[in-house]
């Protein structure tokens, strides 16, 4: 029989392989809290793009960066009137800025630095303690919640995450080339694969989701039935 306990879920993945978009469906559903890890490594992301932090050769200042952590305060609203939480820095909105090009192209350099990994890695914890909670980034299920009760690895190709990412963003107005997120993408995945700190890899004990010729509604009641199987088990 089901208990009344919460779940922790973990969902994993390589960027634009709409795991943000499910996470936030199933939290939605269940009446769980969603936060998006990502946005909260793109925050930080365009701080130290607006304050001068990185280098000419697109290399943050790691030394800078730290220093700056400890005044960089990271929420989240409700929903609002386009259906998505909007992710909050030092009180500001920046959801629309952390979605651009320029943030998406200098994201994976500093989640690499361990500083910024360790201090992100201990917030998220902190909004996760008490379960009810749907995560979704690079490292959830190995280092951020790594007894999850549920945990969802997914995957696509890269062409089809590019054409995923060239849509969204052609859809928000931005003049983007198809080629040039393509290539974004790809180094991106290289970048979580082999950096040092918490490396992009699938949990031994999560569920494969390649969802590249799914649709989302598909893909919500495929997610949906992994819940109520982990409810069952806790």
């Amino acid at each position: 029989m089901a208990t009344a306990k919460k779940l922790t879920i973990a969902v994993d993945g390589y960027s634009s392989s709409g795991k943000s978009t499910m996470a936030r469906r199933l939290a939605a559903a269940t009446g769980y809290r969603y936060i998006d890890s990502g946005a909260m490594y793109r925050a930080v992301t365009l701080y130290a793009l607006e304050h001068g932090l990185f280098d000419a050769d697109g290399q943050p200042d790691v030394e800078a960066l730290a220093a700056a952590l400890p005044h960089l305060k990271i929420d989240f609203s409700p929903a609002g009137d386009d259906g998505r939480q909007h992710t909050l820095l030092n009180g500001c909105d920046v959801e629309h800025d952390i979605r651009t090009l320029r943030v998406s192209e200098h994201v994976s350099p500093v989640a690499a630095v361990p500083e910024v990994r360790h201090a992100l890695v201990a917030m998220q914890q902190a909004l996760g303690q008490e379960g009810g909670i749907v995560m979704d980034g690079r490292d959830i299920g190995t280092t951020v919640f790594p007894h999850a009760d549920l945990k969802i690895f997914v995957n696509a190709s890269a062409r089809t995450r590019a054409e995923r990412r060239f849509a969204e963003m052609q859809a928000e107005g931005s003049q983007v080339d198809f080629e040039e997120v393509l290539a974004n993408v790809m180094q991106r995945d290289h970048i979580d694969e082999t950096r040092t700190e918490s490396p992009l890899r699938r949990a031994s004990d999560a569920i494969d989701l390649d969802n590249s010729h799914m649709t989302p509604e598909q893909q919500d009641a495929w997610l949906m039935e992994k819940f109520r199987e982990a409810e069952q088990k806790i």
